[in-house]
């Protein structure tokens, strides 16, 4: 599977005030979008988003585990010590799914505090994993997909999408053992031909071991 990456930046912020005065930060608009072509090439079926949205509020934000980071992530787990908010809400709106996210008091999410008092203009990203299938002129996502976090809070949502598909040039993304675990496709060939030629090796040395013993008699 691939790491898939998208971008939106129409969202908005919301700064309220609560009882003691305390600034509470947090991120709203559409999150993830289905039946369209994005500007990356792809369409992401709503019935394969329905699912794992549906996947993702039961087992991440009913949790309150829905964590996302500040940044362009090079995999799909969500690394703690980089987390600026946490996903409170993420439901249908037509073939979109608004998100809400709350920004928190960490190190990270006080850099997002900051850009916002300070007027930047920040746009979210989505991660997941899945497999692509060309059709209808695009990338469709096939039902493989697992959405990895709903929103990371990016400083550069129009940079193209050969940022994220240049770091993640020939790699793949397997589970191993519950894990998520990055895999080098051209090593794992390499390492497929060794062993292949090893085994290779060995059946043509018995091959000539019986040979020479047939030819005693």
């Amino acid at each position: 599977m691939k790491l898939i990456s998208e971008t939106v930046e129409d969202v908005n912020y919301l700064i309220e005030d609560d009882d003691t005065g305390k600034k509470n930060y947090r991120i709203r608009g559409p999150f993830l979008q289905a039946e369209i072509k994005n500007r990356n090439g792809r369409i992401y079926p709503m019935n394969i988003l329905e699912k794992e949205v549906h996947r993702y509020n039961k087992e991440y934000i009913q949790k309150n585990r829905a964590f996302g980071e500040l940044g362009h992530p090079d995999g799909p787990t969500v690394n703690l010590e980089r987390v600026s908010h946490m996903i409170t809400a993420l439901t249908p709106d037509g073939t979109n799914f608004i998100g809400e996210a709350k920004v928190m008091d960490t190190p990270y999410g006080k850099i997002v505090k900051n850009l916002i008092d300070e007027g930047a203009k920040l746009g979210v990203s989505s991660r997941g994993m899945g497999s692509l299938v060309p059709s209808r002129g695009a990338q469709v996502v096939k039902d493989d997909f697992y959405l990895a976090t709903a929103a990371d809070i990016v400083a550069d949502p129009s940079a193209p999408n050969a940022f994220v598909e240049g770091i993640m040039e020939g790699k793949e993304w397997v589970w191993d053992n519950g894990a998520v675990k990055e895999m080098d496709i051209e090593n794992y060939k390499k390492e497929l031909n060794k062993k292949y030629q090893r085994a290779q090796a060995r059946e043509e040395k018995a091959i000539e071991i019986f040979e020479n013993f047939m030819s005693r008699f």
